[in-house]
């Protein structure tokens, strides 16, 4: 809510708007009037490290990251909201401030489609507090990532904060469990490093379908710690339904 002006105090006005100052200038109550805000900012936090670069079926992780987040920016230029871009590997690689505009949307997919970063890995902590500290008027911000970080619950949680902070964890489905395949050759996009490991075995798969849970159950208890939205998307997946049901979620919940 924005201010916009006072007048006389009318029979049924909120007396928690009364502004006393004015009140005791003309001895007379005066309340404040203030008129809803319809821009928003809405900012894109971008992860475009190596760990994207990585899909099993349908598309890489980083497509699908690229297509929602340019249907997430037609959808607040249709709001005539402002949108705003970081990309971020293990450092900020690009940042695009808050504007309105076809043409600054145009602008901000063509990054999506062309960006290459310098850095392949990745610091979650570090984005959220250049984010924190750029954009100082209250926004929406989507983190789309597979959130494969460590130690940013701090910095998550001071950004949500200040901000509405909304989580896309976009992931693959060969992440979660190995298929039983033999030996094969395993290479980590982010540091470059190259392992071989033996997918027939019991131990190994059971191991790396742990690790995987672990992971995804600190992410959800650090999301519900701290009131966070928060949405998996599978990369092979229509991701349209998930969002829906996340929107749908928070319009119920502001509602009531």
């Amino acid at each position: 809510m924005a201010f916009s002006e006072v007048r006389e105090y009318q029979y049924g006005d909120d007396i928690r708007n009364i502004d006393w100052n004015v009140t005791a200038r003309f001895n007379h109550p005066y309340v404040k009037i203030y008129d809803e805000e319809r821009e928003l900012t809405v900012m894109l936090l971008i992860d475009v490290s190596g760990s994207n670069h990585f899909g099993t079926l349908k598309n890489f992780k980083e497509e699908q990251i690229i297509e929602i987040a340019a249907v997430l920016s037609f959808s607040a230029i249709q709001n005539n909201d402002k949108v705003g871009v970081i990309f971020f590997s293990n450092k900020i690689e690009k940042f695009i401030p808050p504007k309105k505009g076809t043409t600054h949307i145009l602008r901000i997919i063509r990054e999506l489609i062309d960006f290459k970063p310098v850095n392949t890995e990745t610091n979650i902590s570090g984005a959220l507090r250049y984010f924190t500290n750029v954009i100082k008027k209250r926004s929406i911000a989507f983190v789309i990532s597979d959130m494969i970080d460590e130690n940013f619950e701090d910095a998550l949680k001071i950004a949500n904060g200040k901000h509405d902070v909304i989580v896309l964890q976009i992931f693959d489905q060969r992440e979660t469990e190995l298929p039983d395949i033999g030996m094969v050759k395993m290479r980590d996009n982010e540091t470059g490093k190259s392992i071989w490991v033996d997918t027939s075995s019991k131990f190994v798969r059971d191991n790396y379908r742990l690790k995987y849970k672990n992971h995804d159950n600190n992410l959800n208890r650090i999301f519900l710690r701290y009131g966070i939205d928060a949405v998996k998307i599978r990369c092979d997946e229509d991701y349209v339904k998930p969002l829906t049901t996340l929107f749908n979620k928070r319009v119920s919940r502001l509602a009531h």
